[in-house]
């Protein structure tokens, strides 16, 4: 994975449903930008969980593949006045994000197509995930270029004002202070996938892919369980428009694929396996990029006893689809949604889940 570290200048005519409009420029920054590739998933959390085991025989060997992971300036110009104060010491909200330049619709990379609000509570005995819909209407504040300061889809932040305007968007819309951000090129997903040597997926429901990593664009999915290799899982979670509910259905097949990456990852197969484990740790490596203070070597030494059956995977609760001038958008269910990350910033596990529901 190649990231250049500074925003790209957004082309592409965002003409769907799913896409915020078009900037007519991008921000600069002072240091260098990364350029995406498509969909973000939590890689950066199987680093951590399978860093953790490989930790205990090798810290050194971890600390070299952390300190060639790539950087970004994530809270450059976020002003500190504005963010949410910290109310639950000792939990971690991380902000994910990701896209995939391979999407017929995404040729500048400014987009953001994932957007994961990940909660680790103080006693990192679980993890909270809470996908939030690249369309949701919210309120975008003004970059410090002027962009933006008007209500928008929520993925319209990084094109505006890239990942500094992305986390004070996130954090003025749940009022949850973020700690760390992860970037996830996810062009690197089907290496990854292949470094394991597959994953178990349950199809629901038989579908086919007409944006498809194939050759003639299709790929056929039938229902049942299945092993995928890292290209058929990509196409499997970059899948949208086979499904009346769109994006709602791509991020749970998304959630689906972070737990199966979690379970082969932590499976004894790969950690017993010392050419499995390079293979897949360096892998994860090149696809991901975090913040300058994030270490994802102490994030694995406090996650290593976690397992797939301790993540939570949620949506923001939302009240559907609605138009919002010439634009569909998902509209939030802003009561609902205000109890979900209240229980976040109190670090409460138990009321997160309930609020959801």
């Amino acid at each position: 994975m190649q990231y250049r570290q500074e925003y790209a200048e957004p082309q592409t005519q965002f003409i769907d449903a799913q896409s915020p409009p078009e900037p007519t420029e991008a921000p600069r920054s002072r240091r260098r930008r990364p350029r995406w590739q498509k969909v973000a998933l939590i890689t950066f959390l199987v680093m951590a969980l399978l860093g953790g085991g490989g930790l205990i025989a090798g810290g050194l060997y971890f600390r070299s593949i952390n300190s060639g992971i790539e950087r970004v300036d994530a809270f450059d110009g976020v002003p500190e006045e504005s963010r949410p104060e910290v109310v639950a010491q000792g939990a971690m909200n991380i902000m994910i994000l990701g896209s995939d330049s391979r999407d017929p619709e995404n040729s500048s990379g400014s987009r953001t197509d994932t957007i994961i609000l990940a909660h680790l509570p103080k006693d990192r005995q679980s993890a909270q995930l809470i996908s939030i819909p690249r369309d949701s209407w919210v309120s975008v504040p003004e970059s410090p270029q002027g962009r933006g300061g008007k209500d928008a889809k929520i993925n319209a932040a990084y094109a505006w004002g890239g990942v500094p305007l992305m986390v004070q968007t996130l954090e003025k819309f749940t009022g949850v202070r973020i700690d760390h951000v992860a970037m996830v090129d996810f062009a690197g997903f089907k290496e990854i996938v292949d470094a394991l040597g597959g994953i178990d997926i349950t199809v629901d429901q038989a579908f086919t892919s007409k944006h498809s990593l194939n050759p003639d664009g299709r790929r056929e999915f039938v229902a049942g369980r299945q092993t995928m290799d890292g290209a058929t899982a990509l196409d499997y979670a970059r899948e949208r428009y086979a499904f009346a509910e769109g994006d709602f259905t791509r991020i749970k097949h998304q959630q689906q694929v972070i737990k199966a990456i979690l379970d082969k990852a932590v499976s004894g197969g790969t950690l017993a396996s010392p050419t499995k484990l390079n293979s897949f740790v360096r892998a994860t490596a090149d696809a991901v990029a975090v913040d300058e203070s994030m270490s994802l070597v102490d994030l694995a030494m406090q996650l290593r006893h976690m397992r797939s059956g301790q993540l939570g995977f949620f949506t923001c609760p939302t009240t559907g689809t609605g138009r919002m001038g010439t634009e569909s958008v998902v509209l939030v269910d802003k009561p609902k949604a205000s109890r979900v990350f209240d229980a976040v910033r109190r670090d409460s596990v138990e009321e997160i889940a309930s609020a959801v529901k």
